[in-house]
């Protein structure tokens, strides 16, 4: 390992005593790991042991101690170094005690940050960012680099950070809860779009957006910045780019430099040069919001990766789980996975990929989001909407105030697709998009597109 930096870090870590807040799948590897350095790791959750189940005896038996329940944060106060899980809010009055005595308090993501010796690609955004993250990193996969892929994607990057090369990229996708204090930011930026999403965590809107914009804030002079230029909130951002590297990406416009539709064909223009990349209807990733997030991830890659390389990409990726995921054509039915419509926003984009109306799935746990809009569109794209889930009564009502379509009510997934299997014809399109998250019934949105899946594979031929 060639980082000095990282090194003196690892070394002050012996005999100093760690919190790790949260014991999750991202963070379970970080306690191993700080244990590994000659820590004393504190692995802290609010679940009993009995809820956490055999992770609470492996971490112990590796040697970590074990703070758990409703007092499980009452002692970072005598620590050297506390981590918090991207969900815990920041700004709880444990932390904020224990800044108040000089215990730093950070995160996994923003160690990372510190001692990578890698550029740094990192998406956020409300709707978009990790279709957009996993083109970036095949698309310079591609061009013959070693890629690291991690983040809010599902891996925690800093345990691996003593393999990570000064030649190497990294590519990251972070939530607006790891952004929330975050004090540093990548090499190359790109905010996909910015809507109503998570105030069931966030203070308020305002708290929401400033999470985001956290994204660019410390960018250093030189480095790149990738907005959409459509979405009211992100083209604000680009007020606050003087010294970097400003890329946007429209459908309506003709940036000086980024992506933009020339008639049908997706072209990049830089430095004076329009450069054609390919048609939209060659993309395989059907939808307008698969347009942007190509925009994006051929900004944010631009001068790295080859246009050749960026369309022949384009025109062989299917997309990623969850995400507007074709299950299964039955009966002449298609039936689709969009679990990760985890906000109406996103749902709003899926209902216009397609080209006749659909039998909506949606419904799942309340995130305080405005559901209006999803009742405009759910008028003009949806046949009959089924319901369930906390959420049900309010999507019922946005669309009751624009129209007069069919509406099912159901008590569980399970009699959701019973009821799109009654109703479903030839040529019909299922499209189970919840415009919610999953807490209120799953653990996240990967158990409940896995459940769907399920349900939809075993209904008879």
């Amino acid at each position: 390992m060639n980082n000095p930096s990282l090194q003196a870090f690892i070394d002050s870590l012996a005999g100093k005593t760690v919190a790790v807040c949260g014991i999750g799948k991202n963070n379970t590897p970080v306690v191993r790991q700080f244990l590994g350095y000659g820590a004393h790791v504190r692995a802290c959750d609010k679940r009993d042991r009995e809820a956490l189940g055999a992770v609470a005896d492996e971490l112990e038996a590796a040697g970590a101690e074990l703070c758990l329940g409703e007092s499980y944060l009452d002692r970072l106060n005598d620590c050297d170094l506390v981590l918090r899980t991207p969900g815990m809010k920041p700004y709880l009055p444990p932390f904020e005690a224990a800044r108040a005595l000089g215990v730093p308090v950070t995160s996994e993501m923003e160690l990372f940050f510190t001692y990578c010796p890698a550029p740094i690609y990192a998406v956020t955004g409300s709707d978009g960012k990790t279709t957009t993250t996993t083109i970036i990193a095949n698309l310079l996969e591609k061009s013959g680099k070693r890629v690291w892929l991690g983040g809010n994607i599902g891996r925690a990057l800093f345990p691996l950070i003593e393999q990570v090369e000064a030649d190497d990229v990294v590519v990251v996708e972070l939530s607006s809860f790891q952004l929330t204090y975050m004090t540093q930011s990548p090499h190359v930026a790109v905010v996909t779009n910015v809507s109503p999403n998570h105030l069931d965590w966030h203070t308020d809107m305002a708290e929401y957006v400033d999470a985001k914009k956290n994204l660019i804030t410390h960018q250093k002079s030189g480095a790149r910045c990738v907005l959409n230029a459509d979405n009211a909130v992100t083209a604000a951002f680009a007020e606050e780019i003087s010294d970097r590297q400003l890329l946007t990406f429209s459908r309506q416009s003709h940036p000086t430099n980024g992506a933009w539709m020339d008639g049908d064909t997706l072209t990049v223009s830089f430095g004076g040069v329009d450069t054609p990349i390919l048609k939209a209807d060659e993309i395989k990733l059907a939808g307008t919001f698969n347009l942007e997030n190509y925009m994006a991830a051929f900004c944010a890659v631009w001068g790295e990766v080859s246009p050749a390389d960026m369309a022949a990409f384009a025109r062989e990726f299917g997309g990623v789980e969850h995400r507007r995921e074709l299950t299964r054509v039955r009966r002449g039915v298609e039936w689709y996975n969009d679990s990760i419509g985890s906000s109406p926003s996103r749902t709003i984009a899926g209902l216009g990929s397609f080209d006749r109306k659909v039998i909506l799935i949606a419904g799942g746990y309340d995130k305080n989001t405005p559901y209006e809009p999803l009742g405009a569109t759910a008028a003009d794209t949806v046949k009959t909407a089924i319901l369930l889930g906390a959420t049900a009564d309010k999507i019922h009502q946005a669309i009751r105030t624009y129209s007069d379509l069919p509406i099912v009510r159901v008590e569980s997934l399970e009699q959701a697709v019973a009821v799109a299997d009654d109703l479903s014809v030839d040529g019909d399109v299922v499209f189970f998009s919840p415009a919610s998250a999953s807490f209120d019934m799953y653990k996240n949105f990967e158990e409940r597109g896995q459940h769907f899946k399920s349900l939809v594979a075993a209904l008879d031929e």
